[in-house]
């Protein structure tokens, strides 16, 4: 099916109450031509479809202030509902209706009382000046024909508007009474079932009240408990609680029929703690019925029930044999039969046979939600209750109606919301025949009876192409056999432990004590980072960082001199020292700022200055012992420190311990310098200097440390990367130039790397701040014949090691001169590697340079055989590795294809969208939002830089208060590096008890009323789904399950992989154009979101949040 792709408005939904800007902007869909009379008598309803119509092409619209709209007392009998609520009463009038009359005690029965209406602002009236005085009539059920007391249909003025359930199917003379009256009339039951309508949906709202009252209903009619009890007399279990009491076993529910209906009855019968079954001949309803804890029963033979308007369609005859079997072994177990079975225009099909009745239990209940239309049991009686050898059938018609404040509050949202939107101009009324719902739904129109508009069946299965069949066959011969996948790990095994073996023979004892220091390590950090909750990744990434300036470590042992160094290593370790308290300091203050953010209100007191205790103690109690002799007091010193950094890592397990983490971080780095001031024996002189460097690095930390916003924080994170970069390069220098002639293989080789990774980490790092601080394109640098490039500089560094290790010990210069050389060659490949790599892929080259840092010190620390530095960068390499593997599955793409400039970048796509997409306002978004019961707003990299985290807040909070129940949806991918838009969205106080990932949330998004996407693109993009496509295999939100996606976006530009995202065109989506901040504050300040009492203060404390940004900072810190 293809369409021309055009942009619409939306169909308009109407607004809250409160809210007179969203008047303003309230389009919707259109009036019907009155007025026009016709002489011929109108055709019977069951003849009409072969009578040929063509609508009026011309529109005539009625300003809404011209119209009155009425709302009569029902007088079906037993009929308790009212059209229309006070609240929905004052809406009308407030859109600029001229009046709404109401008759006289019309809500009494429903519990909305007369002085409520007036309060509304409606105007009291007797019965005939609410027939003949209203242009539009809004009912709940049809209007009564001649033979009854009160002729409803003759009442109604000629040519006035009705909006009803009608029924024409069963009720053709009225429907040829209303069209002989020329009364333009719209059926409730008739609405199509398509998304966007849903919020018209009357049907749905009274078939959810229905079944939960038939539950209610059946439970009060049978004699026994339906949940678990314990009682004297026993428990309901199938075994006694003890020995010689009677057992009470549960009541068994049979719910036939998954509708709305159905899983309303399942949902109700389990939380009364029931047995429940469920039946439906729609495989789909598989799902929702287990969902709800209930089991799903089927027969054993394969068809498809699906049909049209969301109902099955008919079954074949095996089938209903087959189904009748069910029923009868049903029958005789279950204790409730819910019966929900309804064919559209048709009589209800006959499911439970009268032989079925009997052979139930005694005692037992049957709730036939179909008695209106005929009934599914045989032996329903209409309207009425009846017993049959000692079995409770229950028909009534009215089940909805006895919950009737409840109904009525429903379906007058739903008619108000289809009155408002029949509104082709902007506050005027008018119908437009080409609209799917308004044609969906009229019976008659100018005299005229309308033939049934086409029900869109549902889309048939798509025959697989050559593309997907192929990728299937590859995939199948991918899938590993038990045999294949334990011989893999055999092999891995025998691996590793082959190559221990090896390097034990071809090293020395030193070199492989650093390498099982360096194992142990790296395994510790592989459990404790996978620990690490998703929302505290930035701050994993910054404590890490923090924990990495520990590469000055290696500078305490090259600095020398007196107050001030006196040779080239001796500078170069001052500069690293330097270098790393900057990282040491800025990082921890980074740290502690963004999780102080995390603090709610209702967290228990914390105590951090109590942590200084152990730290002084350590210190003074170190220092002491110092003083009587070192014996092993480095060694203890350097297992404290690293215990304390393993444990500030496993601290960010969770939002309440991620603050304790950061402080055991400081000890642990403190505790780690002062043992190694201990190991370097300084004399006074070098102390002070120490203390001047390290004192000043401190404090430029710190500075940088306050002065940066979470929005800032990713290009901060690759500063600092770059600051332990060169911090590495200063400490190998130095280490080899102290005394060249004297320095072992192993002290040359690890020196020689330590070089090459930090180089490439320090410029590597400063392209990457350049191009998350927008100082630089962020569009990927490719340069000619890139890869020879790369591959050629990887090549000088090895022909320059050879020559290094070979030459250094008897040629000093030779071996500076390489290694300044390779230095050089270094930067460079850290420039043209991450230049490559365009700015989407950002994330993953922080977390890539995180994992250098620490490689930097594993080299460190083998070069000095230092097991502190050893145990700390492998922490922090396998923490970046694991971060990046994160990202990259979370890309669906490979580390190689990342960082080396896009081997197999992704491709424009040629996939076509044909469709069209709906546009929307503000106003209707936040009336979306202010009437959904559950909404999930997923944010990506377009808030961050929009900066729109304080008005999301607000809205959040504004929903909150009104009851709504919000969530967050947070992609791994989302923002400019791990777990940024966790940090946005908490420097906002938005709860982070909301905010979820991606495997927490995905599977709650069919039951979301509304989803409101901002700044996101790829991440919830369902074409990944679909084989073949360049981003096949990626996991995404699967937000277009979603009743209704309101997706904020500049424009129709596609996201970063180049493909076009389906989602925009889908029926239940609607596109918010403009910038994501300015919307957001239009939706903050929006009197919809916010109730008109609390919109002053609201606005006032939302205007002091944005304004107070660098305040708060400030404050926590």
């Amino acid at each position: 099916m293809s369409w021309p792709l055009t942009i619409r408005p939306a169909l308009r939904r109407p607004c809250s109450p409160d809210s007179e800007k969203l008047t303003q902007r309230l389009t919707a869909a259109l009036f019907a031509l009155q007025h026009r009379r016709f002489s011929a008598s109108p055709p019977p309803w069951s003849e009409v479809q072969r009578k040929p119509h063509s609508p009026p092409n011309l529109i005539t619209c009625v300003p809404w202030s011209a119209l009155t709209v009425g709302i009569p007392f029902e007088t079906f009998p037993n009929e308790r509902r009212i059209a229309l609520t006070p609240q929905n009463a004052a809406l009308l009038l407030k859109k600029g209706f001229a009046r709404v009359l109401i008759e006289r005690g019309a809500g009494a029965q429903a519990q909305f009382t007369d002085d409520a209406y007036e309060k509304a602002g409606a105007t009291l009236v007797d019965r005939k000046a609410v027939w003949q005085d209203s242009d539009i009539l809004l009912k709940v059920r049809p209007p009564s024909l001649n033979g009854c007391s009160n002729n409803e249909v003759a009442a109604l003025r000629e040519g006035s508007t009705l909006i009803s359930f009608l029924y024409p199917a069963q009720n053709k003379e009225v429907v040829n009474a209303l069209a002989a009256r020329h009364v333009t009339s719209f059926a409730m039951d008739m609405i199509p079932r398509i998304s966007r309508a849903q919020v018209f949906d009357a049907l749905s709202s009274m078939a959810n009240i229905a079944g939960y009252k038939a539950i209610l209903e059946a439970s009060n009619h049978f004699g026994r408990f339906l949940p678990g009890q314990v009682t004297a007399a026993g428990k309901v279990k199938t075994v006694p609680v003890i020995v010689g009491m009677t057992p009470i076993p549960p009541g068994k529910v049979l719910v036939i029929g998954a509708g709305v209906a159905g899983l309303s009855a399942i949902g109700a019968a389990r939380r009364l703690g029931a047995i429940v079954r469920g039946f439906d001949t729609r495989p789909a309803a598989r799902e929702q019925v287990q969902s709800l804890g209930a089991e799903f029963i089927e027969v054993n033979i394969q068809e498809d029930g699906t049909g049209t308007g969301g109902y099955a369609k008919e079954m074949s005859k095996e089938f209903l044999e087959a189904e009748m079997k069910l029923f009868m072994e049903q029958c005789k177990e279950v204790d409730i039969v819910i019966t929900t079975a309804l064919i559209p225009g048709r009589p209800a099909p006959k499911l439970i046979k009268k032989e079925m009745v009997e052979a139930m239990k005694t005692g037992s209940v049957i709730v036939d939600l179909a008695a209106e239309a005929g009934g599914n049991c045989e032996l329903t009686v209409s309207g009425q209750l009846s017993v049959h050898k000692g079995v409770t059938i229950i028909g009534y018609t009215d089940l909805p109606s006895r919950l009737p404040t409840q109904s009525s509050t429903l379906y007058s949202n739903n008619i108000t919301k289809f009155l408002l939107s029949m509104a082709p101009e902007e506050k005027k009324f008018g119908i437009d025949p080409t609209d799917e719902v308004v044609r969906g739904s009229i019976v008659t129109q100018n005299g005229e009876i309308l033939p049934p508009a086409p029900r869109t069946g549902p889309p048939p299965a798509a025959a697989p192409n050559a593309a997907t069949v192929e990728i299937s066959k590859e995939s199948a011969m991918l899938a590993m056999t038990p045999f294949q996948k334990t011989s893999r790990e055999v092999v891995t095994v025998t691996g590793g432990m082959g190559l221990a073996v090896l390097l034990g023979k071809i090293a020395g004892p030193v070199f492989m004590s650093n390498v099982f220091t360096a194992g142990l390590a790296s395994l510790i950090g592989y459990r404790v980072v996978w620990g690490v909750v998703p929302a505290l990744h930035s701050p994993l990434m910054s404590v890490t960082n923090a924990i990495s300036g520990m590469v000055g470590v290696g500078g305490l042992f090259v600095m020398g001199g007196g107050f001030v160094p006196e040779t080239v290593p001796q500078v170069l370790g001052a500069l690293s020292v330097l270098l790393a308290f900057v990282n040491v300091s800025g990082g921890f203050v980074i740290t502690k700022r963004m999780l102080d953010m995390f603090r709610r209100p209702t967290d228990p007191p914390e105590y951090p200055w109590l942590y200084a205790i152990p730290g002084l103690l350590f210190g003074g109690g170190f220092i002491v012992a110092a003083t009587t002799g070192m014996a092993g007091l480095v060694q203890a010193g350097y297992l404290v420190s690293s215990i304390l950094c393993i444990s500030s890592l496993s601290g960010l397990a969770s939002q309440a311990t991620a603050r304790r983490g950061n402080i055991l971080g400081i000890l642990g780095v403190a505790s780690g310098m002062l043992s190694s001031l201990a190991a370097v024996g300084f004399s006074s002189e070098v102390l002070a200097q120490f203390i001047g460097v390290a004192g000043f690095g401190s404090i430029v930390g710190a500075l940088i440390g306050r002065r940066i916003t979470p929005t800032g924080l990713p290009q901060t994170v690759a500063a600092l990367h770059s600051v332990v970069g060169l911090a590495a390069v200063l400490t190998s220098i130095g280490s080899v130039l102290v005394d060249v002639g004297h320095i072992s293989t192993l002290h040359l080789i690890t020196a020689y790397l330590g070089v090459v990774i930090g180089g490439v980490t320090f410029t590597g790092s400063i392209v990457a701040f350049l191009k998350l601080a927008g100082r630089m394109s962020s569009r990927a640098t490719i340069l000619p014949g890139r890869h020879l490039i790369n591959a050629s500089l990887l090549g000088g560094n090895a022909a320059l090691m050879g020559t290094f290790v070979t030459m250094a010990p008897g040629a000093p210069m030779t071996a500076a001169l390489c290694l300044g050389a390779s230095t050089i060659l270094s930067f460079l490949k850290g420039y043209t590697t991450t230049a490559a790599i365009g700015g989407a892929d950002m994330p993953v080259v922080i977390t890539v340079l995180n994992a250098y840092s620490g490689f930097a010190l594993v080299a460190e620390g083998f070069m000095l055989d230092n097991p502190l530095l050893t145990t700390v960068g492998s922490l922090i390499g396998v923490s970046g590795s694991i971060l990046s593997y994160i990202m990259c599955v979370a890309m669906n793409r490979s580390l190689t294809n990342v960082l080396f400039g896009g081997i197999s970048s992704p491709t424009a796509s040629d996939h076509k969208i044909e469709g069209q997409i709906t546009t929307t306002s503000i106003e209707e978004t936040a009336d979306s939002l202010a009437n959904a019961e559950s909404v999930i707003i997923v944010v990506g990299y377009g808030m961050a830089v929009a900066k729109a985290q304080y008005a999301i807040s607000e809205i959040t909070r504004m929903l909150r208060a009104k009851g709504v129940k919000v969530r967050f949806a947070i992609h791994p991918v989302a923002g400019r590096m791990p777990g940024q838009c966790n940090v946005l969205l908490a420097e906002a106080s938005v709860p982070y008890d909301i905010v979820l990932e991606m495997d927490e949330i995905n599977d709650d998004f069919p039951d979301t009323d509304v989803t409101l996407v901002i700044g996101a693109n790829d991440t919830v993009n369902p074409i990944a789904l679909e084989p073949g496509s360049p981003i096949a295999g990626m996991p995404v939100l699967n937000v277009w399950k979603s009743k209704e996606i309101i997706v904020m976006k500049r424009g129709m530009a596609s996201g970063y992989a180049d493909v076009p995202n389906p989602m925009f065109y889908m029926p239940n989506t609607r596109m918010l154009f403009g910038d994501a901040k300015a919307s957001c504050d239009a939706l903050a300040i929006s009197d919809t979101v916010a109730d008109r009492k609390a919109s002053e203060t609201s606005r006032q404390d939302w205007r002091i949040t944005k304004q107070g940004t660098a305040k708060k900072w400030n404050d926590i810190w």
